[in-house]
């Protein structure tokens, strides 16, 4: 278990002396009511509000959207703004208090690829209207993918006038020139302690999207249960928690092209060699023994046999550049108390560790073989980084030293450090994700190239579907921000973005997210009534 809620005890007076203060230097941007910060913009002070038939056009541009990628974020992006409000207004002409009409979207894309490479362009530029066409917003990006964080931008423009019944632009013209700092900005799901039915898991892909989050890391099998159909070996599934709490081959299909259709990587992960009890239900040759079942037998060929099929199967659907092998948190008790494992220690001369050692690399030789690149915990460095493959991308979330020492070792970093970046830590403040640093003491320009970014991780002890979207958001969005913007443009200190994260969270409730409080810890109640914004 990596996770581990704790007591939100005393949430709120520690809160109160974050706000304390003033924002007087940020004023300007808090207005902007944009989440994550871009890089650039500028704004101006005319109101031009979209026409009843607002519509994308791409003339001029390379895409030519074969697979309809870009007019499915459009539409998207047009029915988060419309929040299901009927807009009645005027179609053509011109409304008042100089209110003037956007007839549409612009959209030029440079690429006519769309196949979701990890380190793809994700930058845009958003003009708002445009000097060519005045009546038209103008959204130029290198890829497809860079064109959607673009549509959410503009999203985040827009306003329901309730008066007037129409959607509005406020502070025109807009010029906001952006990309993310990092490549890597990642959210785990844990789908082994609580089963999470492929709707939720859905809607927490679209909610990514709105903070500009693209890696879905997706912790499918643990001790608890293995709810994926492995074709390769039928029987592991047995160690689901019931024959409806499972997803089939298809489902993960379902998803992967759900989450690729928005620009989200989905890296599956399977645990090796601990967490990894309900393998042996299946299949009980993968356990030490019936009274010792975990970690993984290591004397076994077949142990490997089974990662080799689960990996190919994995192959065909998971067409993420990495694969995360796990490797944390092993108990090699197991080894040396089973007879016939102790034996095949002896003869192979391995103590415990060189085994557990023998088993990381072993496993990392098998996804070599399928074309991934590999992730592991960082147990997996901080007992034999040496020994492991160049090709790995060590995960911090144990010690806060080492993304230093793997970063200087010339391996890639993922940061995760569970005090700061662990959405089960449920008095983990939002100002605490915000103000965590990924690059924090790394100053050699070559060893912070190797940090690919970071990532939250909402593990499922203590939750499922009932309660999964507000112990992620707001506080993933403050992560987001730290992922996204350049690192001049972030506030130096948390309170300088509260007013512009509530407005966000009450964004994400607006759009069908049920975001919880930014007062108190992850899960908070609502304090007393009042506005979304006063929360």
């Amino acid at each position: 278990m990596r996770g581990g809620s704790s007591n939100i005890a005393g949430v709120l007076p520690l809160f109160m002396l974050f706000i304390a203060g003033t924002i007087s230097a940020f004023e300007d941007i808090e207005k902007l009511r944009i989440w994550p910060l871009p890089a650039e913009v500028s704004r101006g002070g005319r109101r031009m509000r979209l026409s009843e038939d607002f519509k994308l056009v791409t003339e001029g541009s390379k895409y030519g959207d074969p697979s309809g990628i870009l007019k499915e974020g459009f539409d998207r992006m047009l029915g988060v703004v419309r929040l299901s409000h009927v807009v009645s207004g005027d179609r053509n002409s011109s409304g008042s208090n100089g209110s003037a009409l956007l007839q549409g979207l612009h959209v030029i894309i440079s690429s006519s690829n769309d196949e979701l490479e990890y380190g793809i362009d994700e930058s845009y530029k958003l003009v708002v209207a445009s000097g060519e066409k005045p009546s038209f917003a103008q959204l130029e990006a290198k890829s497809v993918y860079g064109a959607l964080h673009g549509l959410q931008t503009f999203s985040q423009l827009c306003h329901f006038n309730m008066k007037k019944k129409v959607i509005e632009i406020l502070m025109t013209p807009w010029t906001i020139t952006d990309q993310p700092r990092f490549s890597y900005r990642g959210l785990l799901i844990d789908t082994s302690r609580h089963y999470l039915p492929l709707p939720v898991i859905k809607k927490v892909i679209e909610s990514m999207t709105y903070a500009k989050l693209n890696v879905l890391h997706w912790h499918i099998v643990d001790t608890q249960s293995f709810p994926l159909e492995i074709p390769s070996y039928p029987k592991l599934w047995k160690g689901a928690y019931s024959s409806d709490q499972r997803y089939t081959f298809e489902d993960a299909t379902e998803i992967v092209n759900y989450a690729r259709r928005r620009g989200i990587h989905v890296l599956a992960e399977i645990d090796v060699p601990g967490h990894a009890l309900s393998w042996g239900k299946g299949y009980p040759a993968l356990w030490p023994s019936k009274n010792c079942q975990q970690p993984l037998d290591v004397s076994s060929d077949f142990t490997f046999k089974v990662i080799d099929g689960i990996l190919s199967d994995f192959s065909k659907i998971f067409k993420f550049k990495f694969v995360h092998l796990g490797g944390d948190e092993v108990n090699t008790t197991c080894w040396s108390t089973t007879p016939r494992i102790a034996q095949w220690l002896k003869k192979h001369r391995k103590s415990e560790a060189e085994a557990y050692q023998y088993f990381v690399l072993r496993a990392q030789k098998i996804a070599l073989s399928h074309g991934y690149e590999i992730i592991n915990w960082e147990e997996t460095f901080n007992n034999f980084g040496d020994k492991l493959s160049p090709k790995t991308v060590v995960h911090n979330w144990l010690d806060k030293g080492v993304v230093e020492k793997v970063t200087a070792a010339g391996l890639r970093c993922i940061v995760s450090n569970q005090d700061k970046w662990y959405l089960d830590h449920t008095d983990a403040l939002w100002q605490m994700f915000y103000a965590n640093e990924p690059l924090e003491n790394i100053t050699n320009p070559k060893q912070q190239s190797l940090v690919l970014g970071g990532e939250v991780c909402m593990w499922g002890e203590n939750i499922d579907a009932s309660d999964i979207e507000q112990t992620i958001w707001p506080r993933a969005a403050a992560a987001a921000e730290r992922l996204w913007t350049p690192y001049a443009k972030l506030a130096k200190s948390p309170d300088q973005v509260t007013t512009r994260l509530a407005h966000f969270r009450c964004l994400l409730n607006q759009r069908g997210v049920a975001a919880a409080p930014l007062v108190g810890g992850g899960r908070a109640v609502p304090y007393g009534p009042g506005s979304c914004l006063a929360q």
